[in-house]
């Protein structure tokens, strides 16, 4: 074929061309939907815990794990309400409270790793708390997000702790 020929020949029309958005599988697509709004929140959050952090062990003169634990407490709350309201449109576990006391949970062993890696990081190692924090922010990240997802906000109907499964509900049919 000549080279003219090929400046010539018909390009493909525009169904033939495919989106990288019809090659995502539909759950793929609202998994990444749901982890970015969950970043957002996640950010959110972090700025609460960060803050509060901050005014409490540099304003107030707490101590770095109460410090740490209270505004662990007020990010974990920031997070709950966003995370319900905005980010994760499945609900699996009927009782708001039960849900709250499993998101919590949940929370707390991140805040367990949180502190885990203040200590090693801060008292053994000499290395600067924020800077140690800020390690920990991703670490507690992907736990809390994976957990959560798995548990408390599947798309499909899954009970934690050996409740009888229900239809997950949508936040729009509620």
């Amino acid at each position: 074929m000549s080279l003219t020929a090929e400046l010539h020949e018909p390009k493909p029309s525009q169904p033939e061309l495919r989106s990288a958005a019809s090659v995502v599988p539909p759950n793929l697509a609202r998994l990444s939907g749901e982890l970015q709004r969950y970043l957002i929140v996640a950010v959110v959050a972090l700025l609460v815990d960060l803050g509060s952090l901050l005014v409490l062990r540099e304003l107030v003169g707490t101590s770095t794990f109460v410090a740490a634990a209270l505004a662990f407490v007020l990010g974990l709350l920031t997070n709950y309400f966003l995370s319900v309201a905005w980010v994760f449109p499945a609900r699996n576990v009927q009782s708001p409270l039960l849900e709250f006391v499993l998101f919590a949970t949940i929370g707390i062993v991140g805040l367990a790793l949180t502190e885990l890696l203040l200590f090693c990081g801060s008292d053994l190692l000499g290395i600067d708390y924020r800077l140690v924090k800020l390690l920990a922010v991703g670490v507690v990240f992907v736990w809390n997000f994976g957990v959560r997802k798995l548990l408390l906000f599947r798309t499909t109907s899954v009970e934690p702790l050996g409740h009888a499964s229900q239809p997950a509900t949508s936040a729009s049919n509620s």
